[in-house]
């Protein structure tokens, strides 16, 4: 991929967010909403039935880790009214749509009988490469993979299914439309568009257990109890979703990607058994700074003002933790199913990565393949849309630190 030159964004605002006038004026209209939009259980579940008409949400153990959610996001200081409606926006979906997956079983219980193929799983930090392979292997047909919209609504609403286009769609365009006038420079950091291709972390956030919350919000009440659990239940829930997205819209072989994998890869090896898992590797320095101005920054959408140093504080560890994990279980993968992907090896030459994860995955690398993936890489060159610069002082911390807390990651996978 062939690096450009595009604008530099100093991101001065990460404590005290400055907003638009445009940004405002959603802002406002949104504060204006919060009062329907309590954080509460049981308002959220009314909602979620009264949108779908249904009631039937399935397994209850979900109830409790919901209760410890929405208890962890009234302890954030800051919160404000907008971030209010976000939340219960968010939550209010993520209810539909188990209700929309347990009408679906119910219907079709043919769904819980068919078989996944082994996946191909991407499993690295972010800013690693994991978005750009994904999207890279993504663009032929080879393997199943969900667009951000679908991701967010993988089951659709009573009444909606096969119409077109899709309102799953056009909400989505609305709602990232939104958010690139609230957040305009997320984009430069990490681009989201209606129809590129998502992680399904997001999917796991309908079971109530799932990385990305504590990427949305810093809970530290709910990340511990997430940490405490064994997640294979959840993993579960996750292949009955991508069964029940594959008798709806079809697909052969589901093509994974999220960072969470890395501290959960024999819950992975148990759910998906035959998993072909490729672990990407960056200098975690660089990335962790990059992955903190991303998480400080996105914070602006629920909360004034944002305590950058304790943030930036927090993930350290988290990366840390995540990392150590890595280590720990990587051997359990042997070379047969698995492979370690370098950053700067992946950016030299981008195609050479692709052939040897087809060779892996037994999948044949046809020129049709080639062409779709060159049409990808001609129309996203590294750093088109311009960068942000940040630096370690921004974040109250020490650099030659964060190499030691780091080293064992290093000496094992880029050394």
């Amino acid at each position: 991929m062939t690096d450009t030159t595009g604008a530099v964004v100093q991101l001065d605002d990460l404590a005290h967010p400055r907003f638009s006038a445009d940004a405002q004026q959603i802002r406002d209209m949104m504060a204006m909403m919060a009062a329907d939009c309590p954080l509460d259980a049981a308002a959220l579940h009314a909602k979620a039935s009264a949108e779908t008409g249904l009631h039937d949400f399935g397994a209850d153990d979900y109830r409790d880790r919901l209760d410890i959610y929405l208890a962890a996001l009234q302890e954030i200081s800051g919160l404000h009214d907008p971030g209010v409606v976000n939340f219960h926006v968010m939550l209010v979906q993520l209810l539909k749509n188990r209700l929309l997956l347990n009408d679906l079983l119910t219907r079709h219980p043919e769904i819980h009988d068919i078989e996944l193929l082994p996946p191909v799983v991407i499993a690295g930090l972010p800013r690693t490469g994991t978005t750009h392979l994904h999207n890279l292997l993504a663009a032929p047909t080879t393997f199943r993979t969900m667009p951000y919209w679908e991701s967010v609504e993988p089951f659709p609403m009573p009444g909606e299914q096969g119409v077109e286009p899709d309102p799953r769609r056009l909400r989505m365009d609305a709602a990232v439309t939104v958010m690139d006038v609230v957040m305009p420079h997320f984009r430069l950091m990490h681009e989201m568009t209606t129809d590129h291709v998502h992680e399904e972390i997001q999917l796991l956030a309908n079971d109530f257990s799932t990385m990305l919350f504590e990427t949305m919000a810093d809970v530290p009440r709910w990340r511990d109890h997430y940490q405490r659990h064994d997640q294979d239940p959840h993993y579960r829930y996750l292949a009955t979703q991508l069964k029940a997205m594959q008798f709806l819209r079809g697909g052969r072989r589901w093509l994974l990607k999220s960072p969470q994998h890395l501290e959960q890869l024999p819950v992975l090896d148990r759910i998906f058994p035959g998993a072909v898992v490729v672990c990407t590797h960056r200098d975690p320095v660089p990335v962790a700074l990059s992955m903190i101005a991303m998480i400080a920054y996105s914070a602006r959408m629920h909360r004034d003002p944002v305590p950058v140093h304790d943030t930036a504080a927090m993930w350290v560890e988290r990366l840390e933790q995540m990392l150590a994990a890595l280590i720990r279980d990587r051997d359990l993968l042997g070379p047969d199913r698995s492979i370690d992907v370098r950053f700067d090896d992946f950016m030299a030459d981008e195609m050479r990565v692709a052939d040897a994860v087809y060779a892996l995955a037994g999948e044949p690398l046809t020129d049709e393949a080639r062409a779709a993936m060159a049409g990808y890489l001609d129309g996203h060159q590294r750093g088109r849309l311009g960068r942000v610069s940040t630096s370690w002082q921004d974040f109250g911390i020490d650099e030659e630190e964060l190499r030691e807390r780091f080293a064992p990651y290093v000496s094992r996978f880029l050394s």
